[in-house]
């Protein structure tokens, strides 16, 4: 079964009751977009003219526990939904639960991975302490900010926005077992990007930290360089600026600033440097002293006894 993202996948079957009845004996897993929110606070939808039904505890995976709030649940109208068919009467509504698809998604998929491995995921909502990310069958995973890139950003909103497709790494899962991904690992090492950018060229960057002794300026995700002081500039300023020297044995770059541009929208495309399926270790760079810049995935250990 290939699990993905709830709206990365747009139905194309024609829903009859024996098309529905076939896919609940194959246990297919369907998709449709929920229309409304009862008093009951169970989820309607049209297939192809056929009512469908999916009763508040079959709405999500924890529901039934408590463990989702009913935002939630409101939230999803107007939205594609994940599901299996549970029953196909002759006449009236087709059951149908998300819960169940979740469940199965978890057992089958989610549950398999181990940190390192590389997945697919949708952007569906921002925090300032992260974005959250749908992994399949609108089961959420946490990116935190710091996992982003190695160039510091303000927000999450700096680097990604919602409805994006983006690739991440498990890092690892929280006390709860919740997935906590990565992003930087991706993005390339110092010395990938730099290889970019050549001495003696002008280019775009965006400032991302106003300093006494220089200006941070990013030229990629995962790549910054330093400029001069320079007034008036501020972080999150889209900036011109020439690259004055590459410095690989220092991981440096020496940048001058030469005017600001007007466009608070700008954002460096997601270029990823990993076609791996699974990574063990990633080094970002190793600094003049001799410090090494790494992630390192590794299995959480087994339970004691």
């Amino acid at each position: 079964m290939n699990y993905h993202a709830e709206g990365v996948r747009r139905h194309s079957a024609h829903y009859t009751r024996e098309a529905l009845r076939r896919a609940q004996m194959a246990g297919a897993l369907l998709e449709s977009r929920a229309l409304s929110l009862d008093g009951e606070k169970a989820l309607h939808f049209d297939l192809d003219g056929i009512p469908a039904l999916m009763p508040h505890d079959e709405c999500a995976d924890g529901v039934r526990e408590g463990n989702v709030r009913d935002i939630a649940l409101i939230t999803r109208v107007g939205r594609s939904c994940c599901f299996l068919v549970q029953q196909v009467p002759e006449n009236g509504p087709v059951l149908v639960s998300r819960a169940a698809a979740q469940k199965r998604c978890k057992a089958e998929y989610l549950d398999t991975l181990s940190p390192g491995d590389l997945l697919p995921c949708r952007v569906t909502h921002i925090e300032p302490f992260g974005a959250f990310c749908d992994v399949g069958c609108g089961i959420s995973a946490l990116l935190p900010i710091d996992s982003l890139s190695v160039s510091r950003i303000a927000s999450p909103a700096d680097r990604v926005s919602v409805g994006q497709d983006i690739r991440c790494v498990l890092r690892c899962r929280d006390a709860q077992g919740r997935l906590v991904l990565s992003m930087k690992e991706l993005l390339g090492t110092w010395e990938e990007n730099a290889a970019l950018f050549s001495a003696g060229e002008t280019v775009v960057g965006i400032v991302r930290s106003v300093e006494t002794y220089g200006v941070f300026v990013e030229l990629a995700p995962n790549l910054a360089g330093l400029a001069e002081c320079t007034p008036g500039v501020q972080r999150g300023q889209l900036v011109s600026v020439y690259i004055k020297s590459i410095l690989p044995q220092r991981s440096k770059i020496k940048l001058v600033i030469l005017h600001a541009i007007e466009d608070a929208s700008f954002r460096f495309p997601l270029r990823s440097f990993v076609s791996e399926s699974h990574i063990d270790r990633w080094v970002y760079s190793q600094s003049p002293g001799g410090r090494v810049i790494e992630t390192v995935f590794t299995q959480p250990a087994a339970p004691a006894g």
